[in-house]
């Protein structure tokens, strides 16, 4: 460490102000930041103590996330294994699984750094370390076949429209990642709505050719007779491989049980809100239960789904965990929050069971819900003024 560390100290002199490239230190901070920790200390008053501080945050929601990963790479390479009638043995999966994989969460960080770069150099502020966390959620959420380009445009988009154009880290209301997918989602509905995809292997075009597979979701929505349960069972849908997540789906949400983990870890650390997460699955369960009961005998067999169900399939789960809980476009009063994963949760079935268009349903209750949480902090704040007792 000391080689590097005197290595950022001889090129620190060409970056700072007066140096031959002083328009980009955010660039060069940022590479330092990763390895060292900012000399700098703050000089005047209000004071913050907290041992947890943004980076330190953001490292830790990408442990949690790393499970993540290192699943989606071997669901990837275990599903194109099955699908293509190769060996199911560890390494070769998850080398395919690899291969898969890590092009797709590549292009998430090149592209959303030089974002980062370019706005870091317009605006002459430091690149934030938020950016680490969106380009890792990114890849998560989408199909495991997803052309590199339209990668690289979604995250883009993202970046620019979500974030930067609002002022960056901490003003946008939007979030990122989940803004970058709801643009893929509708610019190219071919490639990342209904089912999702699996790389066939064994031919020369193996990134190109794949089959279509239906998921969970696209089960429930077109069952027009009997228990949905039945017809997911069918398909080999259990319970335990809904659990787990072994199945064809977006890289890294499938597993509900690593999204637990990681939304215990996360509230363990105090970085996730338990207040917005036992919201979202109150919401959920609460309409899952609520259209149970008014389902009648003829009413479409979704509206009879078990409610755990909605927490099991598709990316429920890891919206609850991840997304839901990202502290700058979530509310912040504590009331707030606790409305906010309610309807978070209640959206979610409305829309999986409603609309037929967006099978998901998830994606866009949260993106909704982040417009109306700086609504939702405005009312709980000006609802305790009022109940304050006015000075004499």
């Amino acid at each position: 460490m000391n080689t590097l560390k005197r290595f950022f100290d001889s090129q620190r002199g060409r970056f700072i102000k007066g140096g031959r490239f002083e328009k980009y230190h955010p660039f060069f901070e940022s590479i330092e930041s990763i390895f060292f920790a900012p000399a700098e200390v703050t000089e005047t008053g209000p004071y913050v103590r907290d041992s947890l501080d943004v980076k330190r945050y953001m490292l830790l929601v990408i442990v949690a996330l790393l499970p993540h990963l290192f699943f989606g790479i071997y669901n990837a390479g275990y599903q194109s294994h099955l699908a293509s009638g190769l060996s199911l043995s560890f390494f070769p999966v998850v080398l395919k699984g690899l291969w898969i994989v890590m092009p797709l969460v590549m292009v998430s960080y090149a592209v959303g750094f030089f974002w980062e770069i370019v706005f870091a150099v317009i605006r002459k502020h430091q690149i934030s370390e938020g950016l680490f966390v969106s380009a890792m959620l990114f890849p998560f959420i989408l199909p495991p076949t997803l052309p590199l380009w339209q990668a690289a445009l979604g995250i883009s988009f993202g970046i620019v429209i979500g974030k930067e154009i609002f002022g960056g880290t901490g003003r946008n209301f939007l979030n990122p990642a989940l803004t970058g997918r709801v643009f893929l989602y509708f610019a190219y509905p071919a490639q990342n709505s209904g089912d999702v995809w699996t790389v066939i292997s064994g031919t020369a075009a193996v990134a190109v050719d794949s089959f279509t597979g239906a998921t969970p979701l696209a089960i429930s929505a077109a069952a027009e007779s009997g228990s949905v349960q039945q017809a997911l069972a069918q398909k080999g849908y259990t319970v335990s491989k809904l659990f787990f997540g072994l199945y064809p789906d977006s890289i890294g949400a499938s597993s509900a049980l690593l999204c637990i983990i990681g939304a215990a870890f996360l509230i363990f650390l105090g970085i996730a809100s338990y207040r917005i997460i036992l919201g979202d699955i109150i919401g959920v369960l609460g309409m899952g239960f609520l259209l149970n009961a008014v389902a009648g005998g003829g009413a479409m067999p979704y509206l009879s789904l078990n409610p755990f169900y909605h927490l099991l399939m598709g990316g429920t789960a890891f919206g609850i965990a991840y997304m839901t809980t990202d502290p700058v476009s979530a509310p912040d009063m504590n009331p707030a929050k606790w409305i906010y994963g309610i309807a978070i949760g209640a959206l979610t079935v409305l829309i999986r069971v409603f609309n037929p268009a967006f099978p998901e349903g998830i994606m866009l209750a949260i993106l909704f819900m982040n417009i109306f949480a700086p609504l939702l902090d405005h009312i709980v704040v000006r609802i305790r003024l009022r109940r304050r007792v006015p000075n004499v």
